[in-house]
């Protein structure tokens, strides 16, 4: 890619000081980084508890799988300027599509209200003071960024975040670790018999591979068409492709790297610290941290603990933004984060609605980790619908021209169709089996 190139022009959006690499890194990389939210932290954190490191495989397994659906997901938003449910509206029976975006927005308020949950109990841990506090406050944060903050400032803001995520990398070097069972682990999968192992294995593959990530990497590369003044959809400006297409290949692989590095992270961490001392029952993000400390010390216990914090405030906005572009497309509502708040009321209303009935439930007596496995349930439902129908769209010439999917990514996309239908059977199945 040279300078003049409409790929790297988000010099308008980030500034020049920026390297390139970061230049050229955008809805991936956030994506990616969003995926490893609080929740996600907890679903690691019981994998490395309960079975040590034979868990690592299903990092090895979901990466091609990740970044193929991620990748499809920003080429329909490139080629066609509109986001998925943009796409759907009108190709789909519309109570269908009201159907998908209530189970969404369902799906992101529960993992919004858990993850400010386990926000506000890394706060006590790290500072003290009321749980309740800290929840209501950085929900608050989390509005205000969206609507108040210039998207060109708030892109800039959510790259910055996903640095947070290196505290687990960091974590993990502060830790004594078995090389060669953790290397085994990784490129060996070590199948079990037991229904918790199973269970854990649906439950990585629900966190990784979920349905608002689809729609926020799309909106996103919607989003930067619109902030930055070369960028045009490619059905309009095929000439843009080549560039644009390596631009989405390398951003989708690489943030999609960073996401199964850190979970890979995290499950090695809790597999070298709490799996060996014998420690397997953790339910949530800030148990583990707190869990940590008497065996990996101070140093451990506050890289883990910031991190929480850190990847909430990147992926809570990320949960909210997707179901506000989702219902906003389907609505036909007027939709994107550089609106001023006055033109995007519904939008804007959407994403704090969805932030306040999530914090909301953390005044509740609803237990957090049956709400989420409830949200798994619905993530893995909602996500082979929304599978197919952007693969029925990736192929469609209509929607795509000649810009349409084919090939190994299509192959990775229908793969990835099955793996989540058998997770989500399995879900269904241990949900009514109580």
């Amino acid at each position: 890619m040279n300078k003049d190139d409409p790929e790297v022009q988000a010099d308008a959006v980030v500034g020049p000081s920026k390297p390139r690499l970061l230049r050229v890194l955008g809805p991936g990389l956030i994506t990616g980084a969003s995926d490893d939210d609080p929740s996600g932290i907890a679903t690691y954190s019981q994998a490395g508890a309960l079975f040590g490191y034979s868990l690592l495989w299903t990092m090895l397994l979901t990466y091609p799988l990740m970044v193929a659906v991620q990748e499809i997901s920003a080429r329909i938003g490139r080629t066609t300027g509109k986001g998925i449910c943009g796409n759907i509206i009108g190709r789909f029976p519309a109570p269908l599509i009201y159907a998908l975006v209530g189970l969404l927005f369902f799906a992101n308020v529960i993992n919004i209200g858990a993850d400010l949950g386990a926000m506000g109990d890394a706060g006590v841990l790290l500072m003290g003071g009321p749980r309740l506090l800290y929840v209501v406050g950085l929900g608050a944060i989390c509005i205000l960024m969206q609507i108040f903050l210039q998207y060109a400032r708030y892109v800039s803001v959510l790259k910055w975040l996903a640095l947070a995520l290196f505290a687990y990398v960091a974590t993990l070097f502060a830790v004594r670790v078995s090389w060669g069972d953790a290397l085994t682990g990784l490129l060996l999968p070590n199948l079990s018999m037991q229904s918790n192992y199973w269970q854990t294995v649906v439950a990585i593959f629900g966190t990784t591979i979920s349905p608002y990530l689809f729609f926020w990497q799309a909106s996103q590369e919607v989003e930067d068409i619109n902030e930055i003044p070369r960028r045009q959809p490619l059905n309009r400006k095929p000439q843009q492709a080549k560039s644009a297409l390596q631009r989405i290949r390398l951003d989708t692989a690489v943030g999609m790297a960073f996401s199964n590095l850190v979970a890979i992270s995290i499950m090695m961490t809790v597999a070298a610290t709490l799996h060996v001392a014998g420690k397997t029952n953790i339910e949530s993000s800030a148990q583990a941290a707190e869990a940590l400390r008497p065996i990996a010390g101070d140093y451990a216990f506050l890289l883990f603990a910031a991190g929480i914090v850190g990847t909430g405030l990147l992926s809570i906005p990320v949960l909210a933004g997707s179901a506000a572009y989702a219902a906003g497309e389907t609505f036909r509502w007027r939709t994107g984060l550089a609106l001023d708040p006055r033109e995007g009321k519904a939008f804007y209303a959407t994403i704090a609605v969805a932030t306040i009935i999530g914090t909301i439930l953390n005044f509740t007596p609803i237990d957090p980790i049956k709400a989420l496995f409830y949200s798994a349930v619905v993530n893995g439902l909602v996500a082979v619908p929304v599978l197919i129908a952007m693969l029925i769209l990736a192929r469609d010439t209509r929607v795509m021209k000649t810009f349409r999917i084919q090939g190994m990514l299509l192959t990775l996309g229908w793969i990835t169709v099955i793996v989540m239908g058998a997770a989500a059977a399995a879900m269904g199945a241990q949900f009514f089996a109580g």
